[in-house]
């Protein structure tokens, strides 16, 4: 269903997942305002792409990569029709194609990778094949997106990645094995008083000496957030985060 924000419009028709509160919080949360160069892995329709067109600097470089051929078109449509669109570049195909192709000595590491990416591993999956692979990891699993973010994230750079609770425990399993480490980790609950159901992680770099290792590994800033307040409205954090992006906020 197309959705309008305050500054873009998004078509997602052709695309496996529609425009999600995950991902309007992920693009609204992730530090990307003094970002240079930053990377958008599996981007859909192009949302988290343009949201950080929006927040980040004038002369900031954002790549989408998206391998299912409809969603790169959609994403290749809303950027065109965007306010941005010599800012952000989309590239067709694998992130495993991407990181193959890209070449460390000729263009910048990212300062922000953004994901929100394929996350449940097993369980009944969706007829429609683009859905069912945007929700489950069949052609990304999260050994090779570690692999990715080890790889194309600046040394100092953080990646900004959502997931439901249940897939939080094999994710962060996985990091040490890829040289990174969770820094921030922002639950979200649908509202005050339930139980978290989704989680944002800041995924950083495991510094390289043993004393620099203890002291990241051992300081995950721990944040939470409500959508939606006792009374069913948004909270005001969420107000204020979605502000920019929401129309009627």
């Amino acid at each position: 269903m197309p959705f309008t924000f305050k500054q873009f419009h998004i078509d997602d028709e052709q695309c496996g997942m529609a425009v999600s509160t995950d991902a309007v919080i992920l693009g609204a949360w992730a530090e990307l305002t003094q970002s240079q160069h930053i990377l958008d892995i599996g981007a859909g329709s192009g949302l988290l792409s343009l949201m950080a067109a929006q927040r980040s600097l004038e002369q900031t470089k954002i790549t989408a990569v998206e391998l299912d051929t409809a969603a790169a078109n959609a994403c290749k449509h809303n950027i065109e029709q965007s306010p941005w669109p010599q800012k952000v570049q989309l590239f067709h195909g694998a992130i495993q194609d991407f990181q193959q192709q890209f070449d460390k000595s000729i263009t910048p590491l990212f300062d922000h990778i953004i994901c929100n990416p394929p996350y449940f591993e097993q369980g009944t999956q969706a007829k429609n094949s683009a859905r069912a692979d945007a929700r489950h990891t069949n052609t990304l699993s999260f050994a090779e997106l570690q692999k990715a973010i080890s790889q194309l994230l600046a040394p100092q750079g953080n990646a900004s990645i959502i997931l439901p609770q249940q897939s939080l425990a094999s994710f962060i399993q996985q990091l040490n094995g890829h040289g990174l480490f969770v820094a921030k980790h922002l639950e979200i609950i649908s509202a005050e008083g339930k139980s978290p159901n989704r989680s944002i992680l800041v995924v950083q770099h495991i510094l390289t000496t043993e004393q620099q290792t203890f002291e990241n590994t051992s300081k995950t800033q721990y944040l939470q957030m409500a959508i939606r307040n006792k009374q069913s409205g948004y909270s005001q954090t969420m107000i204020d985060l979605c502000r920019p992006f929401y129309l009627k906020l």
